[in-house]
């Protein structure tokens, strides 16, 4: 199997293009900051994994802005620091202030002269329209939580993904799916049948921060520190023909 054999990369999003750990631990500095004994970074991003992924098997169909109101109101409470709903609000209004990893818009910028670029997240469409600014590229297709009515690792988004790249003639075999998250993407991706690109993002980091653990680690195709490197492997892949 080689990076040349496919038509289309399917991207998660947020850990993966957009450094949501460290957006997420910016925008809960007005709830941890009231925290004693303050809690680490980990500790903060593992909370979040439990809450975040509690609430989304519980609404499935909650915008994911007001999702994250929710969990910063779970958080509170955890914390013993529960927080006013304007507060909340804030919180999950924040998407569009989370960062860019600094390598993602170049990288995406290389690879859309070579495949089509899909993303699969677990989002609404106003908050990914911050993010995709950032990006600094045009997707080919967007599929949103809110779209789907499902929050990923659930088959109902995989499903919805393959049959409509099928009606824009991309099959499931071109297809190489291109995230860091284990539990939201390369399990169910090993369930549908997909070849998939691990990005590891947390490489240098203990634990699988704010994801959820897979349980047994899925297996992967591919497997690179960041977009960059993904970009260069491709290129090295033409020159080897």
């Amino acid at each position: 199997m080689k990076l040349t054999d496919f038509k289309a990369l399917t991207f998660d999003c947020y850990g993966t293009l957009i450094d949501w750990e460290s957006g997420m631990f910016e925008g809960l500095k007005p709830l941890t900051s009231r925290v004693s004994p303050a809690p680490t970074r980990n500790q903060v991003l593992e909370a979040h994994a439990r809450h975040e992924s509690a609430q989304q098997l519980q609404t499935p169909y909650m915008r994911y802005s007001d999702l994250l109101a929710i969990v910063y109101k779970r958080l509170g409470e955890e914390w013993g620091v529960p927080a006013s709903w304007e507060e909340c609000m804030t919180y999950g209004q924040s998407v569009k202030n989370w960062p860019a990893f600094t390598d993602s818009a170049g990288a995406l910028q290389y690879l859309k002269r070579h495949y089509k670029l899909v993303i699969l997240s677990n989002v609404d469409n106003v908050s990914f329209a911050a993010s995709n600014k950032r990006l600094e590229v045009e997707f080919d297709a967007i599929y949103a939580a809110e779209d789907i009515g499902a929050y990923k690792p659930a088959d109902k988004n995989f499903d919805y993904m393959i049959e409509k790249l099928a009606k824009l003639g991309i099959q499931k075999h071109e297809i190489l799916h291109t995230a860091e998250s284990m539990f939201h993407d390369h399990a169910p991706a090993n369930k549908h049948g997909l070849a998939s690109c691990w990005i590891y993002r947390r490489y240098d980091q203990e634990g699988f921060g704010a994801t959820m653990h897979p349980g047994d680690m899925p297996k992967y195709d591919f497997r690179f520190n960041s977009m960059a490197d993904l970009a260069k492997a491709h290129q090295e892949a033409l020159r080897a023909g």
